[in-house]
């Protein structure tokens, strides 16, 4: 039977025809990642990112680490070992959703390197176009936002294990895109990252 055939089953004395999903989706999916300190704008620009690409009728999913922690992720603390489990299982359900035409976009920090890059490979073993943002907004900058307060618990010593405060954060030396939202307006990092993405499933976003 060739590829993409509907497959014949036999229920007594009618046939039923199972259509079976095109192995390949007629749009091509992808990661796009963006990584960086708490507050250095990684969801603000993901979320304006998927507003516009849903509004050209793509299907986008964003992963949210704050959303998708206790979901995936309950029970988990922020030792290395579990923020690389968290990680390794964000990074997993974004290769499925992109495996199936899905543009995923994913704020999540990721501070280590080997997680990261472990999340990049496993992509590229199934060829899922895959690509990194570093949003490489200085820890200052983070810190002066501290959308949610964090900041200001790590330093009154409320909050321990903070990436960027008493948590290492190791820069991204593979990613694809780097934006400092401190001098690149929110609709300039939008424009940017549609543009990598564009790159990476070979076709334009309008």
């Amino acid at each position: 039977m060739s590829a993409g055939a509907a497959a014949t089953v036999d229920a007594g004395s009618r046939e039923h025809q199972v259509p079976r999903a095109p192995l390949h989706p007629a749009r091509r999916g992808a990661t796009l990642w963006f990584t960086g300190l708490p507050s250095a704008g990684k969801s603000t620009i993901a979320h304006a990112l998927a507003r516009e690409l849903h509004g050209a009728g793509e299907r986008v999913q964003v992963l949210d680490g704050d959303e998708v922690r206790p979901y995936l992720s309950a029970g988990l603390g922020y030792s290395r070992e579990d923020r690389d489990v968290n990680v390794s299982r964000i990074g997993w359900v974004a290769r499925m959703l992109a495996s199936h035409g899905v543009i995923v976009l994913v704020p999540v920090i990721a501070p280590y390197a080997a997680a990261r890059d472990a999340v990049r490979d496993d992509h590229g073993r199934l060829a899922v176009p895959f690509a990194e943002v570093h949003v490489a907004t200085p820890l200052a900058v983070a810190e002066r936002r501290d959308v949610k307060g964090l900041y200001a618990r790590a330093r009154r010593g409320e909050l321990a294990g903070l990436t960027g405060v008493d948590d290492p954060y190791e820069v991204p030396t593979r990613a694809e895109l780097v934006v400092d939202t401190a001098n690149v307006d929110l609709d300039t990092a939008v424009q940017m990252s549609k543009a990598l993405l564009s790159a990476i499933v070979e076709r334009d976003f309008r």
